[in-house]
């Protein structure tokens, strides 16, 4: 989901109301759970316009550092309603604290088999032979890794490998599970991740303590990946949706040789001037971001309904259980708005090929800015595509129709750029 700073306001909200221990106790009680040992100690963390071309594995690893070890942070609860048609209980779980990643996996664990029946095309449709894997990997800088890979069905090699970014507040593992597997059906090795802090990585939920710092998070585990066997010799694309799109950028742009092209879904790549803090605000907020990093003081929109056209849709989407929709974090928002500015002072050093895909009634990122991207860029291979009427989540929150003619869009463009159809 896109990030809310698009809509920030600047006012501060109270922390989160006091816990309910009574409550959580049922909660344990009801599943059988127990709160996740103390972990071992590990390292601090910190219209088309084209232009001239010129089975499934499951790690449980045990999360490390400080996630999970505080029974307190744990207790108190999570600010999602109610989900209609689940049992209580699982009501009860998605209710719980989600700050740390021991408890992000069990409540993604107990709602796979609901996920997986939801009445949405991503999961109806679905191809059913792919190939899955997900894994926890640990990097250079001691943070656990969560991704997972969709790879063609067997006996099928791979055309090339896409790497997916994810938008803010969500994860790899809901709506994006339907999208990749359409993408490898058509042949195509897709990999995702989750970056710290957010889905099943560890990390403090929702937490940017630095948007560059992510990138390399990033960079570090899609380098790891590209080392892969079985991706010799193939060209790799980025894929970018929202916030990712952000993120796409920067890893383009610190490492422009390491991609043979970028593929972006209503970017995020530009604040729009009239919610941009001014330069004194902006300075204030950088000052507390260093004394309360992680507090919660931007209150946070509910932009469900601008993004998804579809309002069947934006109902599923709510069984995103463990996606962070509670108030922005302060160092989370400066470290986003820093981001923009500087992705927006370098718009002209995008030089790989370039997909821009944005519905054109889309509310939460603008697209005008991507018109400006799309005018800014130095590739000779750019294109730009504008979806009539669509909102923001042209790729979840559409009609069914339209959410397939997105994806057809963006392998059709992975085809006339795959090793398969190019001479090197």
């Amino acid at each position: 989901m896109a990030t809310s700073l698009l809509r920030l306001q600047y006012t501060f909200l109270n922390p989160h109301p006091a816990p309910n221990p009574t409550r959580q106790s049922l909660i344990r009680r009801s599943l059988s759970l127990s709160p996740p040992p103390p972990p071992p100690p590990s390292p601090s963390t910190v219209t088309w316009r084209p232009a001239r071309r010129s089975g499934v594995i499951v790690a449980n690893a045990t999360a490390t550092s400080r996630d999970g070890d505080s029974k307190k942070k744990e207790k108190k609860k999570s600010k999602k309603g109610k989900l209609e048609g689940v049992s209580e209980e699982l009501n009860l779980l998605a209710s719980m604290s989600l700050d740390w990643a021991p408890t992000r996996r069990r409540v993604r664990t107990a709602f796979l088999e609901v996920q997986g029946n939801l009445d949405h095309v991503l999961f109806k449709m679905a191809p059913k032979d792919i190939q899955m894997e997900e894994t926890y990997e640990t990097n250079s800088k001691g943070v656990e890794i969560f991704w997972k890979s969709w790879l063609p069905p067997a006996g099928t090699s791979p055309k090339a490998a896409l790497f997916f970014c994810h938008g803010y507040g969500d994860t790899c593992t809901f709506f994006f599970e339907g999208i990749a597997k359409r993408i490898a059906h058509a042949g195509y090795a897709v990999y995702a991740m989750d970056y710290p802090g957010f889905g099943l990585s560890y990390g403090l939920h929702g937490y940017i303590p630095s948007f560059d710092g992510m990138v390399d998070h990033v960079i570090e585990q899609y380098n790891r990946i590209k080392g892969r066997k079985e991706l010799q010799g193939l060209r790799h694309f980025l894929l970018g949706q929202s916030m990712g799109g952000a993120v796409a950028l920067k890893v383009h742009l610190k490492k422009p040789a390491d991609w043979d092209g970028v593929v972006l879904v209503a970017p995020m790549c530009k604040i729009a001037e009239e919610v941009t803090p001014p330069a004194l605000v902006l300075k204030g907020l950088s000052f507390l971001s260093v004394l309360m990093p992680e507090a919660k003081l931007f209150p946070q929109k509910d932009l469900g309904d601008l993004a998804f056209r579809d309002p069947n849709k934006r109902k599923i989407a709510e069984f995103n259980v463990i996606s962070y929709s509670d108030q922005m974090r302060l160092r989370t928002a400066v470290e986003i708005v820093k981001a923009t500015q500087d992705i927006e002072s370098k718009l002209e050093k995008v030089s790989s090929p370039l997909l821009i895909l944005h519905g054109a009634a889309d509310k939460v990122t603008d697209p005008h800015v991507s018109q400006y991207l799309y005018d800014k860029a130095s590739t000779n291979d750019k294109t730009f595509k504008l979806y009539d009427g669509g909102y923001h989540s042209i790729l979840e929150g559409e009609p069914d129709d339209r959410i397939s003619a997105v994806i057809g869009d963006i392998i059709s463009w992975l085809d006339s750029r795959s090793s398969a159809n190019l001479e090197d």
